[in-house]
């Protein structure tokens, strides 16, 4: 599918214009009088159903002619907005992404789902939105298209047609830009229009007819019957890029013709090859640099620093542009929230905190199921029912917090609940009946606590279409871990939970710190480092054993990459220990030497080498030798393996 596609274009905005319409609807049913929010669903839902039926999604449009009819009742004071409305039409709107993506929708089900919208607008009550002001008013309206406008799929007689459903109309065709017949194109729209029109509707109203083609149009609107003109000054939208290429001038100022801040849709495999060949530069520019070190020639040298200087530069500008606040993911969750609460009869209240935070676009698109597993498993198992809320002295509303801020080069995303916490006997007992472990098995709290992201590990008493078959956690330490990130969770009963996630800002390019151990280097993500420190000879001797290192006043257990590669060689007399951090636990990597810091372009391992944990993917250093990226996490239990078999063996 070329990126030119206009059908493809068409569902792209659909699913922007469907986004925009389910968090209208979700802030409705907590503010079902706010006027700016049934104008902002109904805008929606008429744009919908418009560049529907000009990209030739006609039963699309003819569903959504439905849905914008009903609020269409509710703006002008016909019908309130209730949570039955609010309701009926989210799930149309279901409906409408299924037809909007071209999938198999059933006509019963989308009859079933009108007659459902009917009933809701037909149900009566007090009108919970103001009813438009009284009192017709006369506008005289002037609209052109570009020349390419019927090629475009734009067709202005509907248009007209919706004009003449606010009120009497007036229409005229102004003919004085159609050439003679011989010079005629059949594809160019050469007409103007002048209309009158009659209408108690507001002039927004007039606006909304031309909501999807405003920017490719002139459009005019003037009172001209006495009517109150304190509002905004009447506008003119048009398109300006002929008329500033012809007069050689910039674009006229003021009104909406002018425009700051504009953003640019690009398809996401264009920025992915993009960083692809920032990736390949990075390498270049290393090996540009050890092959300048070398040399004695000063240009050389100074050119060197210079494209690392730039490629740097380009490096973080490219982070950036790939880089998306989390608030795009997190408003994801409130009809989660909202389905939630109805299929488990609780009040659930949703929390979002920090959504301007920033994560990689590849980041983001992984983390959504991880979130929804874990929303889920809190509203299930974590939140009380109200009743038992009411009892034990809390609000009987339950709250999930979904929060994010950055700390270095990772983003720390948390859910936490207000419910009951978690039994960790019910734990215990649900791992010794799996055979996770033993009855005498001694656990601290995070590793009992860690049980629950076991394989097929769940302590629901029965099946439900919530939960209950044990796989949803794994999925989240499965994705998390793959994403090179961490997890830790903290209960305390009766309180609540606690879940983080580590994650790293990008999976592209990393900041690493590059050692060497034995023959072989490594790249250790510098996210995970806290300190380097010496490990003397006597200090090796004394911790042959034990494997602690005294860090001022505390015991830091390290891990022996040399052993735990198996190099079979000898260490060099003055080791390093790199002391690195894995959520709660700090533990030490001893290494031969460390040779300092290096922009990392992670590559990923072959199929192979799949299995290899303790790797997350490898890099080509500047002398084009490889060198392989630690997994932290993994070879830290890894470490802890090993040192349980020697410990079982002395």
């Amino acid at each position: 599918m070329s990126h030119g596609d206009p059908v493809a274009i068409f569902r792209q905005e659909a699913q922007d214009l469907l986004e925009q319409i389910e968090q209208g609807l979700l802030d409705l049913a907590h503010r079902p009088g706010d006027r700016d929010l049934v104008d902002a669903v109904f805008r929606g839902l008429h744009t919908l159903k418009g560049s529907g039926a000009m990209f030739g999604f006609d039963a699309l449009a003819a569903f959504t002619h439905h849905c914008e009819g009903a609020f269409d009742r509710v703006r002008k004071g016909e019908a309130p907005a209730s949570a039955e409305l609010v309701a009926a039409v989210l799930a149309a709107q279901d409906h409408m992404r299924s037809l909007a993506e071209g999938r198999e929708a059933s006509v019963q089900e989308g009859e079933a789902l009108l007659a459902r919208l009917h009933a809701a607008v037909a149900s009566g009550g007090e009108v919970a939105v103001a009813a438009p002001t009284p009192g017709e008013t006369t506008w005289r309206i002037g609209l052109s298209f570009p020349a390419d406008a019927l090629a475009n799929g734009t067709r202005p007689l509907p248009l007209l047609d919706e004009l003449r459903e606010l009120g009497a109309c007036e229409v005229l065709a102004i003919t004085d830009q159609v050439p003679p017949l011989a010079e005629l194109a059949p594809a160019d729209c050469c007409l103007a229009w002048e209309v009158v029109l009659t209408t108690t509707h507001p002039k927004s109203a007039i606006e909304d007819v031309f909501i999807f083609v405003i920017d490719d149009m002139k459009l005019e609107i003037e009172a001209i019957d006495g009517a109150s003109e304190d509002a905004e000054p009447d506008e003119v939208f048009e398109v300006a890029a002929e008329a500033v290429a012809a007069q050689g001038g910039p674009a006229a100022s003021g009104g909406k013709a002018q425009r700051g801040g504009e953003s640019v849709r690009v398809p996401a495999e264009r920025l992915d090859e993009l960083m692809d060949r920032v990736g390949e530069l990075v390498i270049a520019q290393s090996r540009l640099t050890q092959v300048a070190s070398g040399s004695a020639d000063p240009q050389l040298r100074n050119v060197s620093e210079e494209i690392e200087r730039l490629a740097a530069e380009l490096r973080d500008t490219m982070m950036v542009v790939r880089m998306v606040p989390v608030g795009q993911l997190f408003s994801r969750f409130r009809r989660l929230i909202h389905d939630l609460a109805r299929d488990t009869g609780k009040d659930i209240e949703l929390v979002t905190e920090g959504e301007t935070t920033e994560l990689d676009k590849t980041v983001i698109e992984r983390l959504a199921d991880p979130l929804v597993h874990m929303i889920r498993n809190a509203a299930d198992h974590g939140l009380e029912a109200p009743e038992q809320r009411r009892a034990s002295g809390k609000p009987s509303s339950g709250r999930i917090t979904l929060s994010a801020r950055q700390a270095g080069a990772e983003v720390l995303i948390t859910i936490t609940d207000d419910g009951r916490g978690i039994d960790r006997a019910r734990v215990r007992a649900k791992a010794e009946e799996n055979g996770l472990i033993t009855a005498d098995s001694a656990l601290s709290d995070n590793e009992l606590l860690q049980l629950i992201f076991h394989p097929g590990f769940s302590t629901a008493a029965a099946i439900t279409n919530l939960s209950g078959r044990g796989v949803g956690m794994d999925v989240v330490k499965r994705t998390i871990e793959g994403l090179r990130g961490a997890l830790e969770m903290t209960s305390e009963p009766g309180v609540g939970s606690v879940v983080t996630l580590r994650i790293p800002l990008t999976l592209a390019i990393i900041d690493g710190l590059l050692v060497r151990v034995a023959s072989a280097r490594y790249v250790i993500p510098l996210a995970a480092v806290e300190e380097c420190v010496e490990l003397s000879p006597e200090q090796d001797l004394r911790s042959t054993g034990r494997r602690l290192l005294q860090l001022r006043d505390q015991l830091v257990p390290f891990i022996r990459l040399r052993e735990l590669f198996a190099t079979g060689t000898q260490p060099d007399p003055y080791q390093k220990v790199v002391v690195v951090s894995t959520g709660q636990d700090r533990v030490g990597l001893a290494v031969d030497q460390i040779l300092g810091d290096h922009q990392t372009v992670i590559k990923s391992l072959s199929g192979f080498h799949a299995d290899v944990e303790t790797f997350s993917g490898a890099t080509i250093l500047g002398d084009g030798g490889v060198a392989l990226v630690l997994d932290v996490p993994h070879l830290v239990a890894a470490g802890q393996r090993q040192d349980a078999k020697l410990r079982a063996a002395s």
